[in-house]
């Protein structure tokens, strides 16, 4: 029997639950921690930047009224995927960390339960963040979180797959919808996650993922108009103060870089930081005659 050749992969961009090429047609060679060649990943242009927004903006009224049940069905359901392929995503982070296989396993299972963690978040984080509030009156007053948007998430350029679930599933399991700029040196987990959200019944543009040189993709989208909030953990010093910079035109929520363990429990401050409160009043009437209030 004659020996077989290789079949590589072609890494792709995965925009409103499709996997297109850039659209400048550009890639850029991928290496491993020791120079070798492991895949030509995508250069995304300001253009592919422009068509994700447009995706999650389309995406996010579905999923902000989805249920929270049901985004948390969502989220374990993609660590069941995760789970099913866990073989794959032990090989792309050795290569990208330069782990051995055992660690990388260990990168791997974690990043799998912390879908499983935010997952049981979806519907008990109002509960601890809302509430009712006692006002000097006949009223409910009420509180009640929302989610902020559209939020860009520079992923952690070391952490290439426990970092990156660890910074984009808090802002999905909340609501919001994520585009998601990879580690710029890499990428390939964050682009082969894109093909395990694209079945794990995530409706299409929740999550967007983008490969390529992480200022020249985040620069436009730091100033772009229907971005609502901006999470810089990827980001070194010098590129986060430009992008907050950016930001401030439209007041978009940041959540700037700082030292993380991704492998400590998360907590919730990831989740609380692209949360709005909304209040409502609301009159509780009364009862009989005397007028006494429920």
């Amino acid at each position: 029997m004659s020996e077989r050749l290789s079949v590589f992969k072609t890494y792709k961009l995965y925009v409103g639950g499709k996997f297109p090429r850039s659209e400048s047609g550009r890639v850029y060679e991928v290496t491993d921690s020791k120079g070798n060649w492991l895949a030509n990943a995508p250069l995304s242009s300001r253009k592919d930047a422009r068509d994700a927004v447009v995706a999650a903006r389309k995406a996010f009224g579905g999923w902000a009224g989805a249920t929270a049940y049901n985004r948390g069905q969502i989220l374990y359901r993609v660590a069941e995927m995760l789970e099913g392929r866990k073989a794959q995503f032990v090989r792309e982070v050795a290569d990208a960390e330069g782990l051995s296989k055992s660690k990388a396993a260990d990168q791997v299972d974690a990043a799998i339960d912390r879908w499983v963690w935010y997952a049981g978040w979806t519907d008990k984080i109002a509960q601890v963040i809302g509430g009712a509030n006692p006002v000097a009156g006949p009223y409910f007053n009420l509180s009640s979180p929302e989610p902020t948007g559209v939020v860009v998430v520079l992923a952690p350029q070391e952490s290439s797959f426990l970092g990156l679930v660890s910074v984009v599933a808090p802002v999905i399991a909340t609501g919001n919808t994520a585009i998601v700029i990879a580690s710029e040196k890499s990428p390939l987990p964050a682009l082969s996650l894109g093909e395990v959200l694209a079945t794990s019944d995530l409706p299409g543009g929740v999550v967007n993922v983008l490969s390529g040189r992480t200022a020249e993709i985040a620069t436009p989208l730091a100033a772009h108009q229907d971005v609502n909030a901006i999470d810089l953990a990827g980001a070194d010093d010098v590129l986060a103060k430009e992008l907050e910079i950016a930001a401030a035109d439209n007041l978009k929520r940041v959540l700037r870089p700082q030292p993380v363990d991704y492998a400590a429990v998360p907590g919730i401050d990831r989740m609380t930081a692209f949360l709005e409160t909304k209040t409502v009043w609301h009159p509780t009437g009364s009862l009989g005659a005397s007028g006494s209030s429920y």
